[in-house]
């Protein structure tokens, strides 16, 4: 659907260049935005999400704050990446979802170009709910402690109705540790629909994979093991392959969902990073978010599921959540050690080059982004 932008009436402040000090954004006044850029901040005495305006040369101009109506929380162990997940964030269509992790609920919001209207908080039942995943009208919601689970929801008119029987726990284990890294770290479906994928890193360290319909889910799902890999995030080519994080290894993977839920593996490539931990696709290019290095490891996706690298990128510490604009012209990742986001305009070979970065109020450690 098509979404008109008004400039929000906070005025924009001096964005940093990376690597070149500060300088305005614009030279002219109140440029128009063409887009916009939605930022968790998973704050854990009141979650928030921080609404940009997004301007035609890439940079971000801050529009206003939305409280969720819920709390975040620090997952053991975590640093910059306190919900540990991604996909924290997501949109359908006009509405916008974010997990409250501290108060284990979901808030729903309407978007009005760079505004938010809270809608509704609903409940997730289960415990510090960390990704959402959208379909059609379909929305789930995967819990991370306890052992995971995911809940189902029916999106009518914008709300959020609870279905009680797409419910279903993962049997993961409640007490590994440390827990940021053995908490499940996403849920999405296939481009088609017709399944739901569940990563679950180091617990179990296999990607779990539901029949969905939109009368419900499979009982159980089929599960792919891959042992020392540490599956984290994912997203979906053009062609429908499933493009993986291993945390454990460092790598970025590619496979084939086949129609029985297995995962088929057609190429892995080593970062020679750390912390190889999120996934953000822009049509043929892919792009691994490496929080303990600083930085963007990119690739270009043969249709065949190839990979061939294109370069390594700086970012500000931390390297967490990432997100690719509508028109496929940026890219911006999060930074969690102190709250930022980077921009970055995409070549059409792939490679990045800065545009800038904002610090996010209260967002160090915050994870769930959206471009639109």
């Amino acid at each position: 659907m098509k979404i008109r932008y008004r400039a929000g009436a906070a005025a924009f402040a001096a964005v940093a260049l990376l690597g070149a000090g500060a300088t305005a954004a614009n030279a002219t006044p109140n440029p128009r935005p063409v887009g916009a850029v939605f930022v968790q901040t998973d704050g854990l005495a009141g979650n928030a999400v921080v609404a940009y305006d997004r301007l035609a040369d890439g940079t971000l101009r801050q529009a206003g704050t939305y409280d969720t109506g819920g709390d975040g929380v620090q997952l053991a162990g975590s640093v910059v990446d306190h919900l540990a997940s991604q996909g924290g964030l997501a949109r359908s269509g006009a509405n916008l979802f974010a997990v409250n992790a501290g108060s284990d609920t979901v808030t729903s919001f309407a978007i009005a170009g760079d505004r938010l209207l809270r809608r509704q908080v609903v409940a997730t039942h289960g415990d510090a709910p960390v990704s959402i995943a959208t379909h059609d009208n379909r929305v789930f919601v995967l819990n991370a402690r306890g052992g995971g689970s995911i809940q189902g929801y029916l999106k009518v008119g914008g709300a959020l109705v609870t279905v009680p029987s797409w419910h279903r726990a993962l049997g993961l284990d409640p007490n590994a540790t440390p827990e940021f890294t053995h908490t499940p770290a996403q849920i999405a479906f296939t481009p088609d629909g017709s399944k739901l994928v569940v990563s679950t890193k180091g617990n179990t360290s296999a990607f779990d994979v539901f029949a969905a319909t939109p009368a419900g889910l499979s009982a159980a799902p089929v599960v792919t093991s891959l042992p020392g890999t540490v599956p984290f995030g994912f997203q979906f080519d053009p062609a429908g392959h499933l493009v993986a994080s291993e945390a454990g290894t460092n790598s970025v993977a590619t496979f084939r969902v086949e129609q029985d839920g297995r995962l088929t593996q057609l190429d892995v490539v080593a970062t020679g990073q750390k912390a190889t931990c999120w996934i953000a696709v822009d049509g043929w290019n892919v792009y691994a978010s490496n929080a303990a290095s600083a930085t963007l490891s990119g690739y270009r996706l043969g249709r065949d599921g190839s990979l061939t690298a294109t370069g390594v990128t700086a970012t500000h510490a931390g390297t967490v959540d990432a997100a690719v604009s509508a028109d496929g012209r940026f890219l911006y990742v999060q930074t969690g050690a102190a709250g930022m986001v980077d921009g970055y305009r995409v070549g059409a070979d792939g490679s990045l080059t800065a545009v800038g970065a904002v610090l996010v109020p209260g967002a160090a450690g915050g994870e769930g982004i959206v471009a639109i």
